[in-house]
């Protein structure tokens, strides 16, 4: 077995789901430990910094005799859960595919990484490479914000799975909960209650309105259409009762042009309309969190060094865009330009997930190929 197919197997074995998401679960030091030991054994200089109690970022550096650029390969040690699936944590390769939670999202990418600094490593002269295993990308990407604060790059490579394609831009995204408030009162008594739900019924209505036009846009370069939708709705006390209080989580994609509280003001907006018709119409909105979309010019010498690494390969390639939030956007952010660029496979966030195995090798040597052109060596 190849050595970064067998590091794979044991990322994919060693539970990191995030707990953040499913609460009691492990999260990354069992992963990150994993990596660590890599690293050190192909000869980097290895820290490990805490970010939250329990869960630590992992670094590895390799630093030449003579100063050039430095170059972040950037990957995420946590999953999602894994309810559901069966053996999650037991790697098993069928069909030229390897199975378990996160081999694609993203252990495959990290594998990958960690094997094109080993490649790198032995004749390694100039400028620095820093490899990052970092924390929480499925939740709030408190990793990559710490990190930020430590490292710096003169350009980054984050190996979230894109199949294999060149990433420059992506969508980023806002979570939002809304609260409708009625009054509650007995069931048989409607001129005393004010029904919540029903209300959240027009929020619910206006919203996905408001959905159908943002995707009848044009797209917003390679980012794609903005979008939004209803994610977990709560409310009601009692059959017999007039539900006071409907609350509805809501997600919301963005492109450029609706960073920061846009998406927020809109719902306000929206929020504010009723209002205006429905004087007993009460209701407010608030951000829960936010992260800005990302897109870097297609021009830029780092993602036109890997299109001409996959080209020489015989794999066509053109940068484009992806859907999902990722990382990058927090490196850029700190002034990073960051691609996005990874193995491909299958069922992220499914209950069956696998990576496929001759695009890991293939990555880590287009990334090791990357690298060198981007230092100059």
């Amino acid at each position: 077995m190849d050595p970064v197919i067998a590091l794979l197997s044991d990322l994919v074995a060693a539970n990191s789901v995030n707990p953040s998401l499913v609460p009691g679960a492990p999260g990354e030091a069992a992963a990150g430990e994993v990596a660590r030991a890599a690293m050190a054994s192909i000869g980097l200089e290895v820290t490990v910094e805490e970010v939250l109690p329990g869960r630590s970022n992992v670094v590895g550096v390799l630093d030449g005799r003579e100063s050039g650029p430095e170059i972040l390969l950037c990957g995420h040690l946590d999953t999602v859960g894994v309810e559901g699936m069966n053996a999650p944590f037991t790697p098993r390769i069928a069909d030229g595919r390897l199975y378990g939670r996160g081999s694609q999202d993203m252990k495959g990418g990290i594998a990958a990484m960690i094997g094109a600094a080993a490649a790198l490593a032995p004749n390694w002269k100039r400028g620095r490479l820093i490899v990052a295993c970092v924390i929480d990308e499925e939740f709030e990407s408190a990793g990559a914000e710490a990190l930020v604060k430590s490292w710096t790059a003169d350009a980054a490579i984050v190996t979230e799975p894109t199949d294999m394609q060149v990433a420059v831009a992506h969508k980023g995204f806002a979570w939002l909960e809304i609260t409708v408030h009625g009054r509650a009162a007995h069931g048989s008594r409607p001129a005393e209650g004010r029904d919540a739900i029903m209300a959240m019924g027009r929020v619910l209505h206006l919203l996905d309105h408001r959905d159908k036009s943002l995707q009848s846009r044009p797209p917003s370069g390679l980012q794609g259409v903005a979008s939004l939708h209803a994610s977990i709705i709560t409310g009601g006390r009692e059959l017999s009762v007039y539900p006071d209080k409907c609350v509805l989580q809501m997600e919301r994609r963005t492109v450029s042009g609706e960073e920061g509280e846009m998406p927020l003001m809109e719902v306000r907006a929206m929020l504010a309309a009723l209002k205006s018709v429905l004087p007993d119409f009460e209701a407010d909105a608030r951000l829960v969190t936010s992260r800005p979309p990302y897109a870097l010019d297609p021009s830029h010498a780092l993602p036109q060094t890997l299109v001409g690494a996959l080209n020489r390969r015989q794999m066509p390639s053109a940068p484009v865009g992806m859907s999902f939030w990722t990382d990058a956007a927090v490196l850029a952010e700190a002034g990073i330009p960051s691609v996005l660029f990874g193995p491909g496979g299958a069922g992220l966030h499914s209950i069956e997930e696998y990576v496929n195995v001759n695009d890991v090798l293939v990555c880590r040597d287009v990334l090791a190929e990357t690298v060198l052109t981007m230092v100059g060596a």
